[in-house]
């Protein structure tokens, strides 16, 4: 996929790394990869058998798994038979359970990792991942975190019509879905498209936000002391394409009668859907209309008490948008974001810098871990801004 080849195209550039196996069971993408890079081998794996996974990954140091949630548990029993360290990009959704059960049964592994002296790192892409390291930063500012609000906005519109540049299926599943609050010790299951709000980003001006389904939330409030509430909103056009799909019912998975035929709405919807561009001349296509809209923004607020004070801090992620990511890179702006958000996770672990055992969120990583994490992303050209503002009385 797009991440996992972004992270395996920064790591053959690293001098610590002697093989990259590309593992996929499309055959052709894994070799397709290969021959741009220098260290890689392709194989063909089902990620569903574990005996194929370790076959493939047979003297791995490092499984990165850059499938959809559905495999975690697969891939994280393999990496603990094959005595490899792992990490992933997301915990939900799954198909088995709901969000809160799918991250919880991945950190009940946690003993197995420690016993095994081994490390599993989830959840590490840009939202989450960067995110958590920016929010626990943020958080080790105060006294007494008291609320961590996500909040994403992707306004990228081509004017070829392009509504995600990731899986349709994925992004209409993830819109469709019953976001996940934190609340004063307990999650919250909201409708779809809760709580609308207008929050005001730097540069942008006021943007429509809706609480959505996301890991954040979970973590968090398992993981940051005293904290009381954690949310995740999103916004953009691609968010109220499918809130007003959603609200006619098409995004719905109860089949309906048309004409005397059976049809599922949502898979109509993802069958009519065009797919994300994922190389370079789909990319290419999709700008040669031009754009209708290019603007973004991922906001951290972190909110407390430092000296007795009520504290805000925002923290805003600076990073290229499409144009720019394709013209620097020949990447789509989500490939970029994640997949290098997701690499210098990675770079941790080929550097020997991930000493905790066990699984554990981006949040768990220690001041040292972060710094260099945060260092290594600003010469990638990913950047933070932090504005403080102390309420004095």
């Amino acid at each position: 996929g797009a991440q996992g080849s972004t992270i395996a195209m920064r790591l053959d550039r690293e001098p610590q790394v002697d093989e990259i196996i590309c593992a996929d069971y499309n055959y052709d993408a894994a070799a397709r990869l290969e021959q741009t890079l220098t260290k890689a081998r392709a194989i063909q794996v089902d990620g569903s058998n574990i005996d194929d996974v370790l076959d493939a990954a047979r003297g791995a140091a490092l499984l990165v798994n850059g499938l959809p949630p559905d495999f975690n548990l697969s891939l994280m029993q393999a990496a603990l038979k094959g005595k490899m360290n792992y990490q992933d990009m997301a915990s939900g959704p799954v198909a088995d359970t709901d969000f809160v059960s799918a991250v919880k049964r991945q950190l009940a592994l946690d003993e197995n990792f420690k016993s095994a002296g081994l490390s599993a790192l989830i959840n590490t892409g840009s939202a989450p991942g960067l995110v958590n390291v920016i929010a626990r930063n943020a958080a080790d500012k105060l006294d007494r975190c008291d609320h961590i609000d996500i909040y994403v906005y992707d306004g990228i519109w081509t004017n070829k019509f392009i509504p995600f540049w990731w899986s349709p299926a994925t992004a209409f599943g993830d819109m469709a879905a019953q976001p996940v609050n934190y609340k004063n010790g307990e999650y919250e299951l909201v409708p779809p498209f809760n709580d609308p709000q207008m929050i005001e980003f730097r540069g942008l001006g006021a943007r429509r936000m809706v609480d959505h389904e996301h890991e954040e939330p979970v973590t968090f409030g398992l993981f940051f002391k005293d904290l009381q509430t954690a949310t995740f909103k999103y916004g953009g056009p691609a968010c109220d394409l499918a809130e007003s799909l959603y609200r006619m019912g098409l995004l719905s998975e109860e089949p309906v009668q048309v004409n005397g035929s059976s049809v599922v709405p949502l898979k109509l919807v993802c069958k009519l859907a065009p797919p994300a561009p994922s190389n370079t001349e789909a990319i290419k296509e999709a700008l040669s209309e031009g754009m209708a809209l290019e603007e973004g923004a991922t906001l951290i607020r972190v909110r407390g008490i430092k000296d007795d004070k009520n504290v805000c801090l925002d923290n805003y992620i600076n990073a290229p948008g499409l144009t720019e990511s394709f013209e620097k890179y020949g990447i789509s702006h989500e490939s970029f974001l994640t997949g290098q958000s997701a690499f210098l996770f990675t770079k941790l672990f080929v550097n020997d810098m991930i000493a905790t055992r066990g699984v554990f969120p981006p949040e768990v990583l220690q001041a040292q871990q972060r710094q260099y994490y945060l260092t290594e992303a600003a010469k990638l050209g990913i950047t933070v801004d932090e504005i403080g503002a102390t309420r004095l009385f």
